[in-house]
């Protein structure tokens, strides 16, 4: 008896994912976006059981999906013992107030389980600080939600507020000023690091980005000849990791820095800004791809839609196309007529799609089994040289 409640103790949460299919959304893309957001139940420890998909314009202002499905909802995970449903777009808090009372679970949305990620993942006192500030941001205007028992009138003599204010007020008063400390500790930490920054001379800087789990800290390490933290999760890295590196007698600094993702949460964004100087003031961007994912090109996308947003928009770019070994083909049979899609294109085909005719360098490699890593080095090389001497351009002694 004692064993079984020490496994039950143990044992992982159990989650159902909830998604809405617009109308322009395809089965597929739903599907993908799903497979996604399991990803992030699982970086969070958390297992997935069913999902439950509806097709809506928009979804239900009140209940996210129609009435219907959230009874299918409601009947499974009273059923199966599920412990969280987690839904694949942010909710609304009075969305978050009905589901709870109808399913009676914990309910996440998808930036409450990426905040969730974070907070697991930060290990330095700045990733920790971010994070916090991202969470308080988020908590805030769903306070009189989460805790139904500060709805209640707080009254009496020597009370913070004044007679008969109530606890939800207070709370939002503490989580305000709370923010506003965080706030001042990150601008206290930013000046410290524009000051390391200042420090380290005119060298060229160059910056991997990427989708998160795309490879990037990997490949730092392989180009550094370091030990940067790599993991096939999400989000493995926070952190701003800097190296300096020298390629034949050329030195530069390479930066590997936290990794973008669909709808990343704007609290992150805003938070996470300061830590993103590094890709801001960079003079060179090794955009990383993973080209064996089947949705590469949304989430290429999503990188150079959120460079844009946090200015770095402009940027040289190199595109480096990783995980060659992984890549998957399903030919055509000889009769099949209708259109080729990504999984019929062997990559000499792919190489020679809209790739090849984009204005921008790219290479095809692999960091995990250290194909074409050779190649990205001389290509790498040059850039950086190239970019050195037009800073120092009587400097020739290097080439």
């Amino acid at each position: 008896m004692k064993e079984d409640t020490i496994n039950r103790e143990y044992e992982r949460e159990r989650a159902v994912l909830v998604a809405v299919a617009r109308d322009r959304q395809d089965e597929r893309q739903v599907t993908e976006y799903l497979d996604e957001l399991e990803f992030l139940a699982e970086t969070a420890d958390i297992e997935t059981k069913a999902r439950f998909v509806q097709k809506l314009p928009m979804p239900n202002n009140r209940t996210f999906v129609g009435p219907g499905k959230l009874e299918e909802i409601v009947a499974y995970v009273q059923e199966q013992e599920i412990d969280v449903v987690i839904f694949d777009d942010e909710l609304s808090p009075s969305q978050t107030r009905n589901l709870e009372k109808e399913l009676g679970r914990r309910i996440l949305d998808r930036t409450s389980l990426i905040l969730d990620i974070f907070v697991s993942r930060a290990t330095t006192a700045y990733a920790k600080t971010q994070v916090e500030l991202a969470r308080y941001e988020y908590l805030l205007p769903r306070l009189a939600g989460m805790w139904t028992h500060l709805e209640r009138q707080r009254g009496g003599t020597g009370t913070r507020g004044g007679a008969g204010e109530r606890e939800i007020e207070t709370d939002r008063r503490i989580v305000r000023n709370r923010i506003a400390k965080l706030k001042e500790d990150l601008r206290k930490i930013d000046r410290q690091m524009a000051v390391q920054r200042g420090n380290r001379g005119s060298l060229v800087r160059v910056s991997l980005v990427g989708y998160t789990n795309v490879g990037k800290s990997t490949l730092m390490n392989l180009i550094s000849k370091s030990e940067v933290f790599a993991e096939n999760k999400l989000f493995a890295t926070l952190d701003t990791t800097v190296r300096k590196v020298v390629l034949d007698n050329l030195p530069f600094l390479l930066s590997d820095t936290v990794g973008f993702i669909r709808k990343l949460p704007h609290q992150l964004v805003e938070s996470f800004k300061s830590t993103l100087d590094e890709v801001r003031e960079a003079d060179l961007l090794l955009h990383v791809v993973d080209i064996s994912h089947p949705n590469f090109e949304e989430q290429l996308e999503v990188v150079k839609q959120t460079l844009q947003e946090i200015g770095a928009g402009e940027k040289p770019v190199f595109l480096i196309f990783n995980k060659v070994d992984a890549y998957t083909c399903v030919p055509k049979d000889e009769d099949d007529l209708t259109p080729a899609t990504r999984e019929n294109r062997t990559l000499d085909e792919l190489k020679n799609s809209w790739i090849a005719k984009a204005n921008t360098p790219c290479i095809f490699i692999s960091a995990r089994e250290k194909i074409g890593i050779d190649k990205l080095r001389r290509d790498l090389y040059g850039m950086v040289r190239e970019i050195h001497a037009g800073r120092f351009p009587f400097n020739n002694f290097l080439y």
